[in-house]
């Protein structure tokens, strides 16, 4: 069962939490969904995390401002920089000290790359392992969503336009009526070659939730966010990269070119998955974050640290 709880947020909007395992864990997970999606985007991984036993972390997964049960936001706080300060406040309620991993899928690695930018101090303490999941340092620069370069440029200005007349249409969320309509659409742009109806259907119920303020205020600061650099700076950090061989949103290149900036992460390309690999293959980003956080549990350390002393004391 998840310990359930609400942050308000210095500028009033409130976030939905939910917090699992232990509360004295030797390390805290923080789970970040997606644009247009919520916490149980992760509900998968959350799962796999439980059978770790006596190792086993205190995970944290929550709604981003304007999603899922969290309060709506305004159009100047539906930012990745504000999501970025959303997450350094997370951590602050949820998890003051020890290490953490962060799991970041699509808009919620993005945020990841923001926090990291605007607090490079409380990163670099902190942060112990990094999971991106279909994911982009680089806006939309890769994005095609699967189509010739001029049909996609065509399809990104239309999105464009639109973005900006549904973040002036409020926190209202009629779109919920058409989602039986929008269903083949979502499950094109979404998903890959197979498709789980019931990943499809958490997809949906999702986006229903989402406001129509929040499917286009993000919108233009998610195209222009470019951290690479902000990456090469974290080099040093276990991480591991997700991404759908056929993911319209955020494909293969955008993968690649985030393990670049991390000699030390893995970088797995699925074949034949879409866009919502937590929901789409499970088991392989369960595997991923698993083996992130085993890596990074700070019991491991001690036990290198007494046979390399006993390995010494021999020595001499």
């Amino acid at each position: 069962m998840s310990e359930r709880s609400e942050l308000t947020l210095p500028d009033g909007v409130r976030l939905h939490v939910e917090a699992y395992g232990p509360a004295d864990a030797p390390l805290t997970v923080v789970l970040a969904h997606g644009w247009c999606q919520d916490r149980r985007t992760w509900k998968h991984q959350i799962a796999a995390l439980r059978v770790l036993g006596a190792r086993r972390p205190r995970v944290i997964a929550y709604d981003t401002r304007g999603h899922g049960r969290s309060g709506a936001t305004g159009v100047g706080g539906a930012t990745l920089g504000q999501l970025g300060d959303d997450l350094a406040e997370v951590l602050r309620r949820y998890a003051p000290t020890g290490p953490v991993v962060l799991g970041g899928h699509s808009m919620g690695g993005m945020t990841i790359m923001e926090f990291a930018h605007a607090h490079p101090d409380v990163f670099a303490e902190r942060v112990a392992g990094l999971l991106f999941v279909s994911t982009t340092a680089e806006g939309h620069t890769h994005t095609q969503y699967g189509l010739p370069a001029r049909i996609a440029a065509l399809m990104r200005a239309g999105e464009t336009i639109g973005a900006g007349v549904l973040a002036r249409s409020g926190p209202w969320r009629p779109h919920r009526a058409l989602l039986p309509a929008l269903r083949p659409a979502v499950r094109w742009l979404l998903f890959g070659d197979d498709c789980d109806e019931a990943a499809l259907d958490l997809a949906m119920r999702s986006f229903g939730r989402a406001s129509l303020r929040s499917i286009g205020a993000f919108r233009p600061s998610i195209g222009a966010q470019q951290r690479l650099d902000t990456l090469t700076a974290l080099a040093d950090v276990p991480a591991a990269v997700l991404v759908g061989e056929r993911d319209r949103l955020t494909p293969p290149a955008c993968a690649r070119s985030i393990a670049e900036a991390l000699p030390f992460a893995d970088l797995r390309v699925v074949p034949g998955a879409g866009h919502m690999l937590p929901l789409e293959r499970p088991h392989e980003v369960s595997a991923a974050l698993t083996a992130i956080v085993e890596r990074a549990t700070p019991a491991r350390r001690p036990r290198r640290a007494r046979r390399s002393a006993s390995t010494l004391k021999k020595a001499a």
